[in-house]
């Protein structure tokens, strides 16, 4: 499979979900189903953002929309590569990686097996604030004082839904 010409392909968050389960069934011989996708504002600091979370043991997935938005309006460029690498790394959370550090060792390599060291996606998750220094607001650090979720409808299209 051509995982770039895919993620070119890609027309949202749940085409790009859909190529990181294949990319980590893949590299790793791993999946899972039935996760949910929600879009929340999670603040800003002045050191950084929060791109997404995993609730370990959970069936969410939790992304936060600012810098989406935020990436479109400065460089849509930017966007799917980003998407897919914040997806592809919760996603592993997802399947147990827990440790930070490993989860971000197993995403770069994931990245660079499928697309090779010079490609966008594999920049970006090796140096995610070298690419997005204009996400940051150096001078506000804001919280949101209530975790608002959008749910994606459709997410995770491989799950057989048991709810009609």
């Amino acid at each position: 499979m051509d995982f770039g010409r895919k993620l070119d392909q890609a027309q949202n968050l749940s085409d790009l979900f859909e190529l990181v389960k294949r990319a980590v069934e893949a590299v790793l011989g791993r999946t899972r189903a039935g996760l949910m996708l929600a879009l929340a504002d999670l603040g800003n600091h002045p050191q950084g953002f929060l791109g997404a979370f995993y609730p370990v043991a959970s069936n969410v997935i939790v992304m936060n929309k600012v810098p989406l938005l935020r990436i479109q309006e400065t460089n849509p460029a930017l966007y799917k590569p980003y998407a897919f690498y914040v997806l592809l790394h919760e996603y592993l959370h997802s399947l147990g990686f827990v440790d930070e550090r490993v989860c971000r060792e197993q995403s770069h390599r994931i990245l660079e097996t499928l697309f090779g060291v010079d490609a966008l996606v594999t920049q970006i998750s090796g140096d995610t604030t070298r690419f997005f220094p204009n996400l940051v607001f150096p001078d506000a650090a804001w919280q949101p004082s209530e975790l608002s979720l959008e749910f994606v409808r459709g997410f995770d299209r491989g799950s057989a839904s048991y709810i009609a």
